[in-house]
């Protein structure tokens, strides 16, 4: 039979290891993680070396287990043996600690590379609204944020006449060839939430426009506001 530890075994890609019902169920969460590669990221690289200078001062500063296991030599050699081995188990624990903690932060820094996106961490957006023909003294901004769910688009707008009664307005993203998606209809500007399953990244242009119910899902054209997004700093 092998020495080796199941757990390193199945996570290694040995799926025929022992393990109970538990055990199994958090290995498969921890393997299904490790296979990401977005995991892998470096963190910075002081990292490593400040966490094994910290341990290593730890095991320092602890007192010596040779001085506290010290036997008579009329004392049996196994008295001295198992106090060896476990001085040799609580050092493997604390590498293992230690390797854990670097892990631990190279997954945290690779998921949040991921949720910012291929090549980038840039995870807002934001965008100056200038009216146009149709509603000149109109203005805005817009900030978009990337969750989980989607991007979330706050609008602050002046200008807009209020509109009810069938009446409303609605916002939308382009790219640039003119594909446009919608993101949400409001009534009045001054404090509104849209939501956006695009990201601006590749629809740059937020644009608002006047709709009137029975019009169709369409863009009615009637653009009151628009504006370009550009990531944040």
């Amino acid at each position: 039979m092998s020495d080796e530890n199941p757990i390193v075994a199945y996570l290694a890609g040995d799926t025929s290891v022992s393990l109970s019902p538990a055990e199994l169920a958090e290995m498969e969460k921890i393997r299904i993680a490790l296979a990401d590669g977005a995991a892998w990221v470096e963190p910075v690289a002081s990292l490593e070396q400040r966490i094994i200078e910290a341990v290593a001062a730890d095991v320092a500063a602890t007192p010596s287990r040779a001085a506290e296991t010290s036997t008579p030599p009329s004392q049996p050699a196994t008295v001295t043996h198992i106090a060896h081995h476990r001085s040799r188990r609580m050092r493997y624990s604390i590498i293992g600690i230690a390797a854990a903690v670097v892990l631990a932060v190279g997954l945290a820094v690779g998921l949040a590379v991921a949720l910012s996106g291929p090549g980038s961490r840039t995870v807002a957006y934001s965008a100056s609204l200038t009216g146009t023909q149709l509603e000149p003294s109109a203005s805005g901004t817009a900030q978009l944020n990337r969750t989980q769910s989607g991007w979330r688009i706050h609008v602050k707008a002046t200008g807009l006449p209020r509109r009810d009664n069938g009446d409303y307005y609605e916002a939308w993203l382009k790219n640039p060839a003119g594909v446009i998606v919608p993101i949400g209809t409001f009534n009045e500007g001054a404090d509104v939430t849209l939501w956006a399953g695009v990201p601006p990244s590749t629809f740059p242009t937020l644009t608002i426009t006047r709709q009137t119910v029975g019009g169709g899902p369409a863009s009615s054209g009637q653009v009151v506001l628009v504006g370009t997004t550009q990531p944040d700093e």
